[in-house]
């Protein structure tokens, strides 16, 4: 049973920055495709970001592009997010997931997600 805990939310104004990370275990870390999705107050949830075990396929959710970073270290079992020149629009809570094949709103395994909350 992979589990996977994330970290590195918090409170931050217009034009900051942060790096979530998220910390599995319990799985072979590498057989997984990792991603990010993110809920805002009253919205559905939304994909962010995914990366495949090599990292070398990467996607974003289009209007992020350029500003959101997603990476991964297998050693450790890691994958972070990392959100600069952060707006309002950006506060949701993230949540961190895992997927045989790929990251969308089901998915095999799901954080428990991270605050992230923006202000003007």
């Amino acid at each position: 049973q992979v589990q996977l805990v994330e970290s590195g939310g918090g409170l931050v104004q217009a034009g900051g920055s942060l790096r979530l990370s998220c910390a599995g275990s319990g799985g072979t870390f590498s057989n997984y495709v990792m991603g990010w999705l993110r809920q805002a107050p009253g919205k559905g949830r939304q994909f962010v970001a995914a990366i495949n075990w090599s990292g070398n396929t990467i996607y974003y959710l289009d209007s992020l592009k350029g500003r959101f970073t997603i990476s991964r270290d297998n050693a450790k079992n890691t994958v972070y997010l990392q959100m600069n020149n952060l707006k309002p629009e950006d506060t949701a809570v993230y949540y961190c997931a895992a997927d045989r094949k790929r990251v969308g709103q089901v998915n095999d395994y799901w954080g428990q997600g991270t605050q992230v909350t923006v202000s003007s």
